[in-house]
């Protein structure tokens, strides 16, 4: 609802405040953050966190990445690094989020030093987003080609084919007895993915775009119009999109699944998938390939989990939430695994080819293998079109909370201005983007698009999540972080999360850096190199949001007074609005940097003004005492 009188009425504050003061005689002022909205159902935060976590990269990352990595003995890594980085990260995004009830740019009013790490985070959430939506439309192209009683990747002798296309059904027909060298060869799904669905021999290289592809054009501009259309009123409409699209994947997922296991040969596809090589766990690459994968795939420092974690209620069970969706995430990946390789298992005996020849990861695994595949069982388009529709909803959860961070943190930024006009200003950032994602569209844009996927999100993504690590734990405290989340859950995090926080998760984000700066490739695609200035052109958007970080310092030591030293000293420290958005959540420490609140005691101010003493104002109570004894052995 809007507020009945403008906020800026109550008394004369900055504009970006988002917590009006209470007015003079101590009643309750407008309370402007209710206007932020929150989850509408129990389940909509946490549907939401799944749908964005179980994203793509479960389907076609992390089955490639553990036959490659030792098969059945990479989940001992996958684990222990979920335990280290994975569980402990996502848990503090999620607290600072919902305590505050801020976006990524707005939380950091825990240290406007810092504030350019969340710049960072939303210049690289809308680089991954311009991309993103660009797969989906690949998808949607599919979906829309599958709906047809012959799938147009089935056989050759199509005009986009060439003298090397070679059908399977003519393998079969042939002799099997001897395995059959099929490295000079290409199938029709690889045609129709690279000359039909890309037209890629239009274009030389990325500096030769060629023609827009009008049809995946349109696919585009469908994908921006279905993300604009759920995240029309925030996430009272996305939270309501989720219930579908978070769960409609597991009931294809389990019906693939079923499939796949019953076909003849997937025994050796999930026996490749799944076979232990435990020597594999002696090499360094094996642990940071899993650390990445966890990163990457519960989505750790792109701002989305702090994003919907902003619009609980101040008490929701943030702790328990934090376990259902890693472990349903791990879980899910697993489970893919054994749908994946089943498939692959059946098609490599079809094909009379070992596993390893059809296995790939990424788009060619989504544009190509699967849907050859697909080609090789009864019904064939039912099959390719939920396996694509799965695709999509995997993939539009996951847009919408990129959306999501980039509206909220923006919104969160100029409250006055931009809340009345959300639905717009989605639109205006949807149309933006779009345009930007044009270059997609043409002959050459797999090469752009394999550009912003190697290095939109790369080392820069690893900046941002371990200097948010580090200012928590070191700059604010990680006594203070503790004490915050005593008094929104009522218990302090135990002796495992402080040690990744303070130690383990940043060393090893560290580590990862360490690693992919040293182990550095250039980009390619197929047998196609990129070029210097495209190389240096991908480091730039990789650089660019690590120097948003020192911009900021520099804007926010300019707001201060003092010499050098006691400007950087007062820019660290939160501002004084800090804390929860709502005057009945401002307990213990926090009631004191309320407006109108003179009480040395502050606690008793909130209790007399909202009436008796919850578990929570208790939790207040505790963290209150434990403050006064603490000054006083400080002045002691």
């Amino acid at each position: 609802l809007p507020c009945p009188t403008p906020c800026s009425l109550a008394q004369p504050v900055t504009p970006e405040l988002l917590v009006s003061p209470s007015s003079q005689d101590g009643d309750l002022g407008s309370e402007c953050p209710e206007d932020r909205g929150n989850w509408t159902g129990r389940l909509d935060f946490l549907l939401s966190c799944i749908g964005y976590c179980v994203g793509l990269g479960n389907v076609w990352r992390f089955p490639y990445r553990a036959y490659t990595n030792g098969g059945g003995a990479f989940l001992v890594p996958y684990f222990i690094m979920l335990a280290i980085c994975g569980i402990p990260i996502f848990f503090m995004e999620l607290s600072l989020g919902q305590f505050s009830s801020l976006g990524p740019l707005a939380v950091w009013k825990i240290s406007p030093l810092f504030k350019g790490v969340g710049m960072g985070t939303i210049l690289i959430v809308s680089l991954v987003a311009i991309y993103y939506n660009m797969i989906i439309a690949y998808v949607l192209f599919y979906l829309f080609a599958s709906l047809t009683s012959d799938l147009p990747w089935q056989h050759c002798g199509n005009w986009w084919n060439t003298d090397l296309c070679l059908d399977h059904h003519v393998i079969k027909a042939g002799n099997t007895t001897f395995p059959i060298n099929i490295t000079n060869t290409v199938s029709p799904s690889e045609e129709y993915w690279s000359r039909y669905v890309l037209h890629i021999q239009g274009s030389s290289g990325i500096g030769d775009p060629g023609r827009i592809r009008w049809n995946l054009c349109l696919c585009l501009l469908l994908s921006w119009t279905i993300v604009y259309l759920c995240i029309l009123k925030g996430v009272k409409s996305s939270g309501k999109v989720v219930y579908f699209t978070a769960t409609f994947p597991y009931l294809i997922l389990v019906m693939l699944l079923i499939r796949g296991v019953t076909l003849e040969g997937a025994w050796k596809g999930i026996r490749f998938y799944l076979t232990p090589q435990f020597d594999h766990l002696l090499s360094s690459k094996v642990w940071i390939e899993a650390a990445l994968q966890i990163f990457y795939s519960l989505g750790v420092g792109f701002g989305g989990l702090l994003t919907f974690a902003s619009y609980n209620t101040f008490h929701q069970n943030i702790y328990r939430d934090t376990f259902i969706v890693t472990l349903g995430n791990a879980i899910t990946s697993i489970l893919a695994g054994f749908a994946i390789f089943s498939v692959l298992g059946y098609m490599s005996q079809e094909l009379g080819v070992p596993v390893n020849q059809v296995a790939k990861a990424g788009p060619g695994l989504a544009f190509v293998v699967y849907p050859q595949a697909m080609t090789m069982l009864p019904l064939s388009p039912f099959w390719s079109f939920l396996f694509f529709f799965m695709l999509l909803t995997l993939g539009l959860d996951s847009q919408f909370a990129f959306m999501e961070t980039i509206v909220t943190a923006v919104t969160d930024e100029f409250p006055y201005y931009l809340r009345p006009k959300k639905a717009s200003f989605s639109a205006v950032i949807c149309i933006a983007l779009f345009l930007m994602g044009l270059i997609l569209t043409t002959e050459g844009g797999m090469y752009w698009l394999v550009l912003l996927d190697d290095y939109s999100a790369g080392f820069g993504l690893m900046v941002v999540v371990i200097t948010t690590c580090l200012v928590v734990t070191r700059v604010y405290g990680m006594k203070r972080f503790c004490r915050d989340i005593h008094m929104m859950l009522g218990f302090k995090p135990g002796p495992y999360f402080r040690a990744c926080w303070t130690v383990l998760s940043p060393a090893t984000m560290m580590a990862l850096l360490v690693y992919n700066i040293i182990k550095y490739q250039p980009s390619e695609y197929g047998s196609y190199r990129f070029p210097i200035w495209a190389e240096v052109l991908g480091i730039l958007m990789g650089v660019l949001s690590c120097l948003m970080i020192p911009v900021g310092m520099v804007v926010a030591v300019l707001r201060e007074e003092g010499t050098l030293w006691e400007r950087v000293q007062q820019a660290s420290r939160p501002t004084m609005d800090w804390g929860p958005s709502l005057e009945e959540n401002r307990t213990g420490m926090y009631v004191a940097s309320l407006a109108g609140s003179q009480s040395p005691k502050p606690l008793m101010v909130h209790m007399r003004k909202y009436g008796g003493i919850t578990s929570y104002e208790n939790t207040a109570i505790e963290v209150d005492r434990e403050m006064e004894e603490e000054e006083e052995e400080e002045s002691m």
